[in-house]
This record gives C-alpha cells, sequence and structure tokens, in this order.
C-alpha cells in the first residue's frame, strides 16, 4: 500500500526535476536525458517538402518544452519561419484530448503535446492541423489561420484538390466545405460497435496503417472502411486516480478470438450510396493496405488471411464494384507485411513498385499494371528497408538499405535496372522523405559518433540546406562498442563500459533487451544508448544483442523462432552474453542482469526464472505473461492460434515456470495500459504469491508508455532499477 501511494504522488508531480545542489552526478546525468527526452526535445519533427520542393515544413519545440510548433524552411535562402503555435490558438488553457486522440497518440507511441502532426495540401500552399479536438487551415504565405466547424475530429487530410477535409467524428466520416466551412456527415449508422472511416486496433497497433479513409486522385470519392467490433471481446480499463469515473470501454482481440469485420466501400464526396467492394472476406479478414493516389492507377487494396500465410493484392472499380486479384504473396511461416505506402503506382498507372522476402532478403521490385515481375530494382544483399520516392523524370527510385543490420544508407536505382548508388557514407542511421517532384531530398540521420542533424539534399545527394535544431548538446554521448560474436553464430551486439571503467577489473553485466522478432535492437546510433550509459557509469557493463528472430538477417533468420516465443530467443541470448563474455574478460558474467519493457520484458521474466544459472536478477517492464491474452493479429504471426498449437502457447507462457523462480524479480506495469493489460503482470504475481516466491511489483500510473511524458516519473523508475540491480549483483557471488 505505502509503495502504491508513493508511486501515485510521484506520477502527479510536475514534470520538472528540482534536484538540490551537490547532487548525485548520475542523477544529474539522467535529470537532464528525462528533461530532454534523450536530448530528442528541440530536434524539427516529421519534416516533409512541399510538392515543389522549395519549402520544408515541420514541427518543433523546445530544448525541454515537449508542445510543438509548426516552422517552414525556405530551401533558397536558408531562412526558417514559425507559422502557427499552439498558444495562438489556446491562450493560456489546457489542452484537451478526447478518449479517440489519446488512444491513437498511444497507438503511434507519442508522448509529445501541441501539433504532433500535420496535413500538408497537394499544392502545397495551406496545412491542416489539429489542437484540442478542433481543426485549423493554416495558410503558408500569409500565415492566416482558419478554424473549421466542430470538434472531437480524429485523422484529418485535405482532398487532392485542396476544396475540402474529411474527418472522423462519432464514428462516422465527415467531410468539410472550405469554401462554405459548411460540414456534413457522408455516412450514418454507427453505433457503440460499428463504426466509419476509422482504422481498428489491430491496423494502428500491428500494421501501422493508422487511416481508415481514402481521397479518389479526382477528390470526387471516398473509399473508406467500415468497421464491426460487435463480436470483439471488450475490455474495461479504469482509472485508479479516479474512482468516480467510469472504466473506458475497449475492443481488445486477443489471440484465437474473434477480430473486428471490415469492408470497404466507396462514396461519392455529395453523399449517396456507398458501393461495396467484395473479396473472399472469411479467408482474408484482414485489410492491411489501401492505395488510391495517383490520376490513372486503380484502387488498389492488400488483404491478408488469418494465419497470415497468404497475402493478396486486389484492385477494384469503384464505378462497377468490380474487384480483380492481381497476384499473392505466400509464405509457409509467415508473410510479413509490406510497408505503408506499397504499392506504390508510378505515373498514369501502367506500372506500380512492390516489395518482397520471395527471394529470401527484401527487394524493391518494379511490376506491370497485371501484377506481373518487370524486373527486381534493388540487389538481395542490400539489406532493403523502405522506398524513399521516385523520381520518374530522371529515371530513379530512392531506398534506404544496407548490408550490415545494424546500419540504413541511402540509396538511389535506376527503374531502369542496374547498379545503385549510395548518397550517405556515414556509419549510421539515415532516412529520408522526398518531395512529390522527386527532385528534394529531406535527409535525416542519427550516427555512430553521436552526429544528428535534418537537412535538404538535391536528387543527386548535393547538401542545399539544413534544418536546425534547438536541442541540447548531450553532456556525455554514450561510448557504444559495436562488435559480433564469435562461435557457431554470429550474432550483432553493442557494449559500454563505465566512463571511469579500469582495464582489468572485473564488472557485473546488465543484458538491455528486446527480443522480439519485430526489432533491431543493436543499432548504429550513439544517441539511442543514452541509458544504457547511465547504467553502465553506476559500475557496469551494458550488453544488447539481436539473436535469430530478430529481422534484417533474411527470411530464414527471422522465421526460425516459428511455433515458438522464447525458447530459440532466449538460447541466442545466453549464447552471445557468454560468447562476449569470452572476448571480454572483464564482463563478470557470474553477475548477470536483464531488463526490458514490452517484449523484452517478456523476455526478462523468462530470463529470470528458466536459466538462474545465467541471470541473477531480471527487470520485467510490461511483460505479456499468456500469448492468448495478447493480441490476435502479432501472436498469432508468429505462434499460430492457440486451438493450433497449445503446447506453443504453453511454452511461451510465463506462467508455466512460475513455481520456478530462484532469483530477484521485479515487474514493473502501468495500470491504464490498453496494449499489454495489468492483467499480464497481476496473473504473474498470483501465479508467484501462490507458489509461495517472493518478488518485488512496481505498478505505475500510465499506459504502456509509463513514465514518457513526466521525468519525475521515468527518474524514479529508473533508479528503481539501479536500486533493484545494485543489491542483486554489486556483491561478489556468495559473499
Amino acid at each position: 500500500m505505502q509503495k502504491m501511494r508513493s508511486l501515485l504522488l510521484l506520477a502527479v508531480l510536475p514534470s520538472g526535476l528540482a534536484l538540490g545542489a551537490g547532487e548525485d552526478p548520475s542523477i544529474a546525468f539522467f535529470r537532464d536525458l528525462a528533461e530532454t527526452r534523450n536530448y530528442t526535445l528541440g530536434r524539427p519533427v516529421s519534416p516533409k517538402p512541399t510538392p515543389d520542393g522549395s519549402a520544408v515544413v515541420f514541427l518543433r519545440g523546445g530544448p525541454r518544452d515537449p508542445v510543438l510548433r509548426l516552422y517552414e524552411l525556405d530551401v533558397a535562402a536558408g531562412t526558417e519561419r514559425e507559422l502557427i503555435t499552439p498558444a495562438q490558438i489556446l491562450g493560456n488553457a489546457e489542452e484537451i484530448l478526447s478518449p479517440e486522440e489519446k488512444a491513437h497518440r498511444e497507438r503511434t507511441r507519442n508522448s509529445l503535446r501541441g501539433f504532433t502532426d500535420f496535413d500538408l495540401s497537394k499544392d502545397g500552399s495551406r496545412l491542416l492541423v489539429a489542437l484540442s479536438g478542433k481543426l485549423y487551415v493554416v495558410t503558408r504565405a500569409d500565415r492566416k489561420v482558419t478554424a473549421l466547424p466542430g470538434e472531437d475530429w480524429i485523422n484529418p487530410h485535405f482532398s487532392p484538390d485542396g476544396a475540402f477535409v474529411a474527418a472522423v467524428r462519432g464514428g462516422e466520416l465527415h467531410i468539410i466545405d472550405l469554401a462554405t466551412l459548411a460540414s456534413r456527415a457522408l455516412t450514418t449508422g454507427s453505433t457503440a460497435t460499428l463504426s466509419h472511416g476509422a482504422a481498428e486496433f489491430i491496423a494502428q497497433e500491428e500494421m501501422d496503417r493508422f487511416d481508415g479513409y481514402w481521397w479518389s486522385p479526382d477528390s470526387l470519392s471516398i473509399a473508406y472502411q467500415e468497421t464491426d467490433e460487435s463480436a470483439v471481446e471488450a475490455r474495461y480499463i479504469a482509472d485508479p486516480l479516479h474512482p468516480e469515473t467510469p472504466p473506458l470501454k475497449h475492443a481488445y482481440p486477443h489471440a484465437g478470438s474473434a477480430n473486428a469485420r471490415v469492408r470497404l466501400g466507396v462514396i461519392p464526396r455529395e453523399g449517396g450510396t456507398t458501393c461495396w467492394l467484395p473479396w473472399d472476406a472469411e479467408k482474408y479478414p484482414y485489410l492491411a493496405r489501401v492505395e488510391w493516389r495517383e490520376p490513372g492507377a486503380p484502387l488498389t487494396f492488400v488483404v491478408e488471411d488469418r494465419r497470415q500465410q497468404d497475402e493478396r493484392v486486389l484492385t477494384a472499380d469503384p464505378a462497377t464494384g468490380a474487384v480483380h486479384a492481381l497476384f499473392d504473396e505466400t509464405d509457409p511461416a509467415w508473410v510479413n507485411l509490406v510497408e505503408p505506402n506499397i504499392p506504390h503506382w508510378l505515373k498514369g498507372g501502367r506500372q506500380f513498385l512492390w516489395t518482397s522476402e520471395r527471394g529470401g532478403f527484401w527487394q524493391l521490385e518494379l511490376r506491370d499494371a497485371g501484377g506481373a515481375v518487370v524486373r527486381e530494382l534493388t540487389p538481395p544483399d542490400l539489406g532493403y528497408r523502405a522506398l524513399v520516392g521516385v523520381d520518374e523524370a530522371a529515371g530513379f527510385v530512392y531506398v534506404t538499405g544496407s548490408g550490415d543490420p545494424t546500419e540504413a544508407q541511402l540509396w538511389r536505382f535506376p527503374l531502369s535496372g542496374g547498379a545503385g548508388k549510395a548518397l550517405t557514407a556515414g556509419r549510421g542511421e539515415h532516412y529520408a522523405v522526398m518531395s512529390d517532384d522527386g527532385r528534394t531530398v529531406v535527409h535525416t540521420f542519427s550516427l555512430l559518433d553521436g552526429t544528428f542533424g535534418v537537412e535538404v539534399l538535391s536528387a543527386g545527394g548535393a547538401k542545399r540546406a539544413g534544418v536546425s535544431s534547438l536541442a541540447e548538446a548531450p553532456r556525455v554521448m554514450p561510448g557504444v562498442e559495436l562488435t559480433r560474436t564469435r562461435g557457431e553464430r554470429s550474432y550483432y551486439a553493442a557494449l559500454l563500459h563505465p566512463r571511469d571503467y579500469q582495464p582489468g577489473g572485473k564488472y557485473p553485466v546488465i543484458l538491455s533487451v528486446y527480443g522480439g522478432p519485430q526489432v533491431t535492437y543493436v543499432v548504429a546510433a550513439a544517441r539511442a544508448y543514452f541509458i544504457d550509459q547511465w547504467m553502465a557509469d553506476q559500475g557496469y557493463v551494458v550488453v544488447r544483442l539481436d539473436g535469430r528472430g530478430t529481422p534484417l538477417r533474411g527470411r530464414d533468420w527471422q522465421r526460425l523462432m516459428r511455433g515458438n516465443f522464447i525458447d530459440l530467443v532466449l538460447h541466442d541470448q545466453v549464447e552471445g552474453l557468454q560468447a562476449l563474455g569470452a572476448q571480454h574478460p572483464e564482463m563478470d558474467l557470474a553477475r548477470v542482469g536483464v531488463v526490458g519493457w514490452s517484449f523484452g520484458g517478456y523476455f526478462s521474466a523468462m530470463a529470470t526464472l528458466r536459466r538462474p544459472d545465467v541471470f541473477r536478477a531480471g527487470v520485467a517492464g510490461a511483460p505479456v505473461v499468456t500469448w492468448e491474452n495478447y493480441d490476435t493479429y502479432y501472436t498469432e504471426r508468429y505462434i499460430g492460434l492457440p486451438q493450433e498449437n497449445p503446447d506453443g502457447y504453453r511454452a511461451s507462457s510465463v506462467l508455466t515456470y512460475a513455481g520456478q523462480l530462484s532469483r530477484p524479480l521485479l515487474l514493473i506495469h502501468g495500470l491504464t495500459d490498453d496494449n499489454v493489460y495489468f492483467q499480464h503482470s497481476v496473473q504473474l504475481a498470483d501465479a508467484l504469491f501462490l507458489a509461495g516466491k517472493p518478488y518485488e511489483f512496481m505498478p505505475l500510473l500510465g499506459t504502456h508508455m509509463a513514465g514518457a511524458s513526466s521525468s519525475v516519473v521515468r527518474l524514479r523508475e529508473e533508479q528503481r532499477y539501479m536500486e533493484f540491480f545494485n543489491r542483486s549483483l554489486q556483491r561478489e557471488p556468495g559473499r
């Protein structure tokens, strides 16, 4: 009870830290990390070039201010100006978020405030922003702000001709005429379980699809999804700090249970009858991608079967409702979903770009309008990551990729086929977006030497301008060492030593882990390791490893963990850790702790329970404990349906091993988590209690991002980690 009370008090303190003179240097270091969000506040956010490449529009807050404002850079002049701030609209009032907007920000893992996104009109002249559920159009030339009617809007977008705005409210799709500022609903009939125009939970959380409607290229009609959640299990989350408030209801499809039923229709902009597009939704229940941007190209959508072993690409004629299958992608394990904006149609709709792992590694392909492969544009060894854009006039396609999975470089390849050219070289992570004309690239980079920046490049890679960052310079840059283990398998690994490291000494080890099949955790970007360095500076060697099951090392490497979430993953982390210990004698493998969040929290709990010979203590943050209680799309892709693989679910459940606990274990979980429900940690705590096993439990106010928006909570959370590890690992074994 006392622990809960202290946590509740911490969670409602102001976000700024007020630590006294003479404070512990490690606390001062972390205070700066927390208040600057790892020195990311003040950076440009979501930079987008205007269609003609003459300007770049972006969001930016202050060095310790998470409230985002809207700016633009004049590329030719190299000058920046502020377009609009939240204070111009709200004054001294607080920003108010609807439950729908809170859920959207949770899905996008966005804990910033103010203007967290914007839409740019196709001609680049106007911007659309949302604040406290209301919409505003900003004219770039004179910075005039026009308030649009209505409130509680979500997911607003300009029509391609810029004359209308579409948005969703109350479960219905609406349009707003910008000439008259009149608003009207295009759809009707929504209920508590039926909605129109909004992406369902699974699409947002797992498919990286946040839109539930799509304008036609001529702006005369809109494709939209209808979502029926009547068969989906309802879950309720209460706010323990406000017991007088009714719990919020969530439709949450857990593994083996019913999903939302989704269908796709097209309705005229002026209203009328919806033309529903038929496909075999019993066989292909997931609507994964919808593309309808290019004039002359068909409305194209991608659907998947329940087991995600069959992905079908379809085109539709909205005038007749006729649907045509182009081709299928299949895999006996699972098909990884193509990235957003794929398929990407070229001008006139004669050809399109597609990505596939069919050859064992991701590659970009050019296909004709009938779906046949024309040619592969990128080689298998590129390590293809993402499509950046196309300069059709010059005949080039731009992508990111690297043969080293810790890096991402910017490349250019000819559409006609042939060798590509790397446009970046610094070791690290390079990302980019392109203008619609394909002539301007906005390049963002974070390198292994700690360098970060945003710059505007020509299509040939020459620098034209820089986008300024207001972020504070770090006091100390993490001293990360990237390496590979030696042995039967070679794993990519990262090591961090204390800044006062003394050669010849022995240091306890903390394995900072994720381990899941969607994340590469070892990256060539020094700024990804600030927390690891903070932990290392308190007398540890901190390690990260990417074993089998992780992406970017080819199809076979990832799919080896099919059917069981833990056995292979745990084996590889232990094998890699021991291999690193043999290469680095300063690592004391008799004193190893493990810490992770989400899948990493699941791994930490499992590692502590199952390998007490290796791990002397574990911190499990928001762990998935029983996979039957995690969502359908993620879980079933990797280990199948529980009805078909009960042994895999049993082997992958933390509860199966709860009675084996013999090492200290700290559980941490947000009470209002709507992704990995608090239920998981409670299940494990109950099983440990009934087995007579001691453990520590730290519930937090907040969601899956508990602590992300409060520097106080974040500091106290990390302090608790280190206090726990210090008690368990700093003493020599047997003392």
